[in-house]
């Protein structure tokens, strides 16, 4: 099995759709993400001592972490929210043939 080599998913909420697809075509045409997914999703959390119940969209971001700093900055130059959630996780197994469409899409600046 041929190792992932740095890929990742960076995970981010967004607060409606038009906020989810601006960001994901922002970084999928700036090479950022070779693919965005998004999904609607229900959240429950603790904000400022108050918990809240919204409707939001989970953005599911393809790419190579050697990228996430150029990333989160480009998603919080877009995005609404005071303290957005930016995370990433690794891909630790993948399709060859996919993991070579990341690299393919996603040219590291480093």
């Amino acid at each position: 099995m041929e190792t992932p080599a740095g890929y990742g998913v960076v995970l981010v909420t967004a607060g409606n759709m038009q906020e989810a697809e601006a960001i994901a075509n922002a970084l999928v045409e700036a090479k950022l993400a070779a693919c965005v997914s998004l999904l609607p999703i229900h959240s429950i959390y603790t904000w400022q001592g108050e918990l809240h119940k919204e409707q939001e969209w989970q953005l599911v971001i393809k790419t190579d972490l050697a990228q996430f700093s150029a990333i989160e900055a480009k998603i919080k130059e877009l995005h609404s929210y005071e303290v957005p959630e930016i995370i990433a996780l690794p891909i630790v197994a993948g399709s060859q043939a996919y993991l070579q469409w990341i690299f393919q899409q996603v040219k590291s600046k480093e």
